[in-house]
């Protein structure tokens, strides 16, 4: 009989960079791969265009975390601002249900902050303030 498991709960991930877990993040999202298509046609079969792999693109991630005190990603996207862009390795760990091991893990190589969001200040909610940080890369390792 095969072993049939649940899936991996989504709100059991943390974010590791550089080998530390920065802060806490509520949310991360648009990782993905896109690998694109050459069409061609060959001599002498006008019906058919065959395709092949074209060049790789890497989505960028959207990491959405509390504002707290902390600097730490705001100096590093401000090195970015300033022309010093600081290239990082950043895992994405996925946990099991109870949240204390690991069981996937998607590692952004070479990634920086391309882009920040500030939180939404409103008097009238009651929500904690979130802030958004954009992270482009080079490759995508999945371990």
């Amino acid at each position: 009989m095969p072993d049939i498991q649940d899936p991996y709960r989504s709100y059991n991930f943390k974010i590791v960079i550089q080998g530390v877990v920065e802060g806490h993040f509520t949310q991360c999202s648009g990782l993905g791969v896109r690998v694109g298509v050459i069409r061609y046609r060959e001599g002498g079969n006008g019906q058919v265009a065959r395709a092949l792999p074209g060049r790789v693109e890497y989505a960028d991630v959207e990491l959405k975390y509390g504002l707290t005190k902390s600097r730490e990603l705001w100096d590093w996207l401000m090195a970015a601002v300033q022309g010093e862009v600081v290239r990082k390795n950043v895992s994405i760990l996925m946990l099991d249900a109870q949240g204390t091991q690991e069981v996937m893990r998607w590692n952004l190589v070479n990634a920086w902050p391309s882009q920040w969001r500030g939180a939404v200040l409103d008097a009238m909610s009651q929500e904690a303030a979130l802030e958004h940080l954009t992270l482009v890369f080079d490759t995508l390792e999945r371990a």
